[in-house]
């Protein structure tokens, strides 16, 4: 955050060489971007490392939490907010347009879909690692007592129903008349289109499922890996809802 707040000063030697890479990064991008987005970022970017920090503690105390307090977290962690901010880059969006009730909530939506399907498209990977104690499948299965399935197939059905509730509230998004409404509507296209395509990214980019990735996709099942801290064998297969396709 300090590179990002004073790109203009040197680091300091010896620093870890993430802070330089910050410090370039956002040096360019204030050439590029309006004042409005620069503010926006620098916000949600901090509460993105507040809430890595806050998972990091987590793990180190194998602390597993609840579906509620996990997802006040997990909203900070899957870095959706600065991501969305991107999105508005050239833009000069008014205070009152980005903390509409209406506004508010679609983020609030799309951060949530994101968040269910990237834990569900995941899990597989996280689970055979030991690293799954910062994963909705894995805490639903505990708060639940239920097994992988049941936990699947119960965030499969809220992804639904949120699916539903934002397309119903995306058709109210006000109008403020003039330019501002084509900003209103890019921006809040991209954050549509977000959710999407971070799903079909999983499957593309071979970080959760290898070479498999299309395959699941077809076929939507899967067996799990075994627990490389335990050396369980496979379990499955599991069911990826088609809703998350």
């Amino acid at each position: 955050m300090d590179a990002l707040r004073n790109p203009s000063h040197p680091r300091p030697e010896g620093e870890w060489v993430g802070g330089e890479v910050a410090r370039q990064f956002w040096a360019r991008v204030i050439g590029i971007s309006t004042a409005t987005f620069q503010r926006r970022f620098l916000e949600t970017w901090e509460e993105y490392l507040q809430g890595t920090a806050q998972q990091a503690e987590d793990r180190c105390r194998s602390h597993i939490r609840d579906i509620a307090s996990y997802m006040e977290v997990r909203r900070q962690t899957i870095g959706a907010r600065p991501s969305f901010n991107i999105l508005e880059m050239d833009m000069d969006l008014p205070d009152e347009v980005i903390e509409h009730p209406i506004i508010r909530e679609l983020e609030l939506l799309a951060i949530d879909l994101t968040i269910i399907a990237n834990d569900v498209l995941s899990y597989n990977k996280e689970q055979a690692s030991g690293d799954d104690g910062h994963n909705l499948i894995t805490i639903a299965m505990a708060e639940q007592n239920t097994n992988a399935q049941g936990a699947m197939d119960w965030a499969a059905e809220l992804h639904a129903e949120m699916v539903e509730e934002f397309n119903k509230l995306y058709i109210e998004i006000p109008r403020w008349r003039g330019p501002l409404d084509f900003d209103v509507q890019s921006y809040m296209n991209g954050m549509a289109q977000w959710v999407g395509a971070n799903v079909q990214w999983s499957y593309k980019s071979e970080r959760y499922f290898g070479k498999r990735g299309l395959e699941v996709k077809q076929t939507r099942t899967l067996y799990l890996l075994p627990k490389k801290i335990n050396g369980h064998g496979e379990i499955g297969p599991l069911v990826v809802d088609d809703t998350l396709m």
